[in-house]
């Protein structure tokens, strides 16, 4: 899995072509690879892709063209992440055209977290591979006070106890695994806040296996917690921005141009039980070029001479390889930390 898909306004526009058409491909262009070589592949698709029709915006009301959506599945990606703050920025209609575009033109995709019908709200998502049943459950603190729609209160998954609960526990019967993916956390944070602690404690009573978390737009840790019947779930706490523009400006603002891909293998034993073999975090960082090319590279692949090159220098000046380098192991504990000496 990978961070947040963040369209900023120069993140849309990198997207133009010389005929006037738009692709976004260039976007994963560096890690479509390792994408398409996965299994079971996920990104956070942070805003709403409801279409040109709805006025294509940045911050604070965010919306991106269907266009993303299709390099998002030419890249590799199976599941699609949609609960987050941002699920109501265009309304009701703008949520209804988005996911309605997701079933017309990628139908073999699965949208997790945004819903048309309370059938397929109450309906959890299972991909199976290799014989092993992952369930995956997407969820949002909240939509930024924009108000559900009365007539769809279901549209968008939100974090309450009673429907995480509920999820969950189905999930349980009918999966060999359990992955949780939860929009919380404080934004810019890089530690972990009070309400990450109460639902990593939910979770955890729940059996949930795997959490990777979204939402403050910056690396978070990476964290093995366990109960006292000896049931261990590894959390990445957040993986960051996949992909953004960030207007901010000053110290510290490069940490928001600095994500991470969660890459976990599970393994099946000849008992039936399915756990986690090995788990890795693979630095990422987003490079926003001088021709305002926007593309994410992965960390190891990235150099100091590359990072000169980035426009994010003219927002932070602090920002230097060497800087996003300590940073990652800082944050990332060495055992998950994979790429960086």
């Amino acid at each position: 899995m990978v961070g947040d898909v963040l369209l900023h306004t120069p993140v849309s526009q990198s997207g133009l072509q010389k005929d006037g058409t738009y692709n976004y491909d260039y976007l994963f262009k560096f890690i479509k690879k390792k994408v398409k070589s996965s299994d079971v592949a996920m990104l956070n698709e942070e805003v709403l892709l409801a279409g040109s029709k709805f006025g294509i915006s940045g911050y604070p009301q965010f919306n991106g063209r269907f266009e993303v959506g299709d390099s998002i599945e030419k890249a590799g990606f199976d599941v699609v992440l949609h609960a987050t703050n941002h699920s109501m920025d265009k309304g009701k209609a703008g949520l209804i055209s988005d996911l309605n575009h997701w079933k017309e033109a990628h139908p073999k995709l699965k949208v997790v977290g945004m819903y048309l019908t309370k059938k397929a709200a109450n309906k959890i998502t299972y991909v199976k591979k290799n014989g092993i049943k992952i369930a995956i459950l997407n969820y949002t603190y909240g939509t930024n006070g924009l108000p559900l729609p009365s007539d769809m209160p279901f549209a968008v998954n939100l974090m309450t106890e009673a429907k995480v609960k509920a999820d969950v526990k189905k999930a349980k019967k009918n999966a060999d695994f359990v992955i949780v993916c939860p929009h919380w956390g404080t934004e810019y944070q890089d530690g972990i806040d009070s309400y990450q602690k109460k639902w990593t404690d939910i979770f955890l009573k729940l059996k949930v296996d795997l959490v990777i978390g979204a939402h403050p737009h910056v690396i978070e840790p990476v964290k093995w917690v366990s109960d006292k019947k000896g049931h261990k779930m590894l959390v990445y706490y957040s993986l960051g921005n996949f992909v953004n523009s960030t207007a901010r400006r000053g110290a510290g603002t490069y940490r928001q141009y600095l994500g991470g891909m969660a890459d976990v293998t599970l393994e099946k034993t000849e008992d039936g039980k399915t756990s986690i073999k090995e788990a890795k975090f693979i630095p990422m960082i987003t490079h926003y070029g001088q021709d305002r090319k926007i593309t994410t590279y992965f960390f190891k692949d990235y150099s100091a001479k590359k990072a000169k090159k980035n426009r994010l220098s003219g927002q932070d000046t602090t920002f230097t390889f060497a800087l996003a380098k300590k940073h990652f192991k800082k944050v990332i504990h060495k055992k998950f930390l994979e790429g960086i000496q």
